[in-house]
């Protein structure tokens, strides 16, 4: 039996030979092609799914556009330590403190009247989805100009509630 290639959608980048580019193909169709890169996809797609950490928070710019702002807590996976990494005495020092969580508070920002939307029917201890980008945000802060990384979200969705039971922080 003959096999025959696939003739890649129209919407895929083609090369010259006018077969799909494997790179921009396997990373979707949020990927760009970047010529400082050397011809590799790039892409900048957040999913983030944590507990919302208080009420969202609606702004207006001095511009008149509307945001709403929220911190999504992400709890880190434990540390896996090297068995050979401590000796006797460290063991019984690391036994002996209290072990404590790590998190990760990221900040999500919602411009579009959709996400604006979605972030503002969510409560604080809600399990929200976010899919998004990533984001550096200039601002004036006094006489100097500042930057903070944030997730620009395009879609959020509330997948639960948090177990009840004291926060952990």
């Amino acid at each position: 039996m003959a096999r025959t290639r696939a003739q890649p959608q129209p919407e895929q980048p083609l090369d010259e030979g006018g077969t799909a580019d494997p790179a921009a193909v396997a990373a979707g169709p949020l990927a760009a092609v970047d010529p400082t890169t050397g011809g590799v996809a790039v892409v900048n797609d957040v999913r983030l799914v944590g507990r919302v950490s208080a009420a969202p928070e609606v702004r207006e710019l001095p511009s008149g556009d509307l945001l709403v702002q929220l911190r999504v807590v992400i709890p880190r996976p434990p540390r896996r330590r090297s068995p050979t990494a401590r000796t006797g005495s460290d063991e019984a020092e690391a036994a002996a403190r209290p072990s404590r969580a790590q998190v990760d508070t990221i900040d999500v920002t919602c411009w579009s009247a959709a996400a604006r939307r979605s972030a503002q029917r969510l409560q604080p201890d809600d399990v929200v989805e976010v899919q998004g980008a990533l984001r550096r945000r200039f601002f004036r802060a006094g006489a100097s100009t500042q930057s903070r990384y944030e997730v620009e979200a395009s879609r959020l969705r509330r997948v639960g509630r948090r177990a009840t039971g004291p926060r952990a922080r």
